[in-house]
C-alpha cells in the first residue's frame, strides 16, 4: 500500500470514529421523570388492619406534624424530622406498588415513579446526576418519591473495591444517602428484597413495613373484589378461600381475568370455576417449579365445560 492509501485510510479511520462519538452523544438522551396522578387509591386493595394502620400512621404525619413539633416541642430535639421515609417490603404481588399510588392519592398529591433502569446509565457519573434530577422533579412538582425496586440502588456499597464499577456504585450509594439526608419531604421505597439493603439506608427510612401473602379472611376480600356481580359464574369464593393458601392478590387477579378471557375463548355464557382452578395451580406450580417443587396441575378440556354448562343450565351463581 502506498502512502498516500494509507493515509486515506487513517483519515477514513478518523471519520468513522468520529461518526461513532457523534452517534453516541446523540443517543445519549437526558433523563425526564414526570409525575402522574396516582392509580389507586385504599378502595383498590386489600390490606389487613395492622398494614394499613401502620400505613396511615405515616401517611398522616404531614398533617401532625405540628402538633408534635410545635404544640408539644418536639422539634428542640429532632432537627431533621420533616424528612420521612417508608419502606414497603414483602413477597412479590402483595399490594406494595399499588400501596404506594394509595399514599399518594391519600395525601392528595401525584406520585413520581423512579425504577432503577430509568436512571441506571452506562456513562461515568451519569447515575448519581440521574438520581439528583429525581429529587429535584419531586420537590419543583410537589410530588411524592417513589422507588420501587428499591433494593436495585439502596444495595449493600462494595467494601473491597476492584473495578471501576464498584466505585461507580459506591459514589452512586453516597449521592443517594447524601440526598436523603437533606430531603425534607415523604419518600417511599417499595422492595421484595429487604436483605439486600444496606444497614445505612435501613437507619434513615423511619418505617418498615411487611406485606405478607393474605390470609383466610383477607383471600375471601380478595376473592369477592375480583369476581364482579357483572360477570355470570359459579365460583364459591369460600370454596378457593380455603383451597389455595400461598397466593397472592396479584394471582388471584391474574386467575379471574384469564378464566373470564378462557371462557369468552370458549363462548361460554359463564365463568366456570375449574378455569380459576387451573389458574390458579398454574401460577402455584410456576412458583413451586422455581424452587424445586413438583405441583399437579388440572387441565380443563372443553368437553368437560360443555357437561357442566348442561349441568348447571339456570343454576349458575351470579356474583
Amino acid at each position: 500500500m502506498g502512502i498516500g492509501e494509507r493515509l486515506d485510510k487513517i483519515n477514513e479511520n478518523k471519520k468513522t470514529e468520529g461518526e461513532n462519538t457523534m452517534e453516541k452523544n446523540e443517543n445519549h438522551i437526558e433523563v425526564e421523570f414526570f409525575p402522574e396522578e396516582p392509580k389507586y387509591d385504599f378502595d383498590d386493595i386489600i390490606l389487613s388492619k395492622d398494614i394499613k394502620d401502620k400505613i396511615l400512621d405515616v401517611a398522616e404525619y404531614a398533617e401532625n406534624s405540628k402538633i408534635v413539633f410545635e404544640t408539644w416541642g418536639l422539634q428542640s430535639i429532632y432537627k431533621t424530622s420533616k424528612r420521612i421515609g417508608i419502606n414497603l417490603y414483602g413477597a412479590p404481588g402483595t399490594g406494595k406498588t399499588m400501596a404506594a399510588h394509595a399514599i399518594a392519592k391519600y395525601l392528595g398529591r401525584k406520585i413520581l415513579v423512579v425504577n432503577y433502569a430509568d436512571i441506571e446509565s452506562k456513562y461515568v457519573g451519569e447515575t448519581p446526576k440521574n438520581i439528583r434530577k429525581a429529587f429535584e422533579t419531586a420537590k419543583q412538582t410537589n410530588s411524592i418519591l417513589f422507588f420501587d425496586e428499591a433494593d436495585a440502588i439502596l444495595s449493600k456499597r462494595v467494601t473491597n473495591m476492584s473495578s471501576a464499577t464498584d466505585v461507580s456504585v459506591n459514589q452512586t450509594r453516597s449521592v443517594m444517602l447524601m440526598l436523603m439526608n437533606d430531603y425534607q419531604d415523604f419518600i417511599i421505597f417499595a422492595t421484595n428484597f429487604i436483605q439486600n439493603f444496606d444497614p445505612a439506608f435501613m437507619r434513615r427510612i423511619s418505617m418498615h413495613i411487611e406485606f405478607k401473602l393474605p390470609k383466610y379472611e383477607e383471600r375471601i376480600l380478595l376473592w369477592k373484589h375480583y369476581i364482579l356481580p357483572t360477570m355470570p359464574n359459579n365460583i364459591d369464593v369460600e370454596e378457593l378461600a380455603k383451597k389455595y393458601e400461598g397466593i397472592s392478590g396479584s394471582d388471584i387477579s391474574n386467575a379471574i381475568l384469564m378464566a373470564a378471557f378462557k371462557a369468552a375463548r370458549q363462548k361460554l355464557d359463564y365463568v366456570d370455576k375449574m378455569f380459576v382452578f387451573e389458574m390458579i395451580e398454574s401460577a402455584l406450580n410456576s412458583k413451586n417449579a422455581n424452587e424445586g417443587v413438583k405441583v399437579e396441575t388440572r387441565e380443563v378440556s372443553e368437553e368437560y365445560v360443555k357437561s357442566q354448562v348442561a349441568k348447571y343450565g339456570e343454576e349458575v351463581i351470579k356474583k
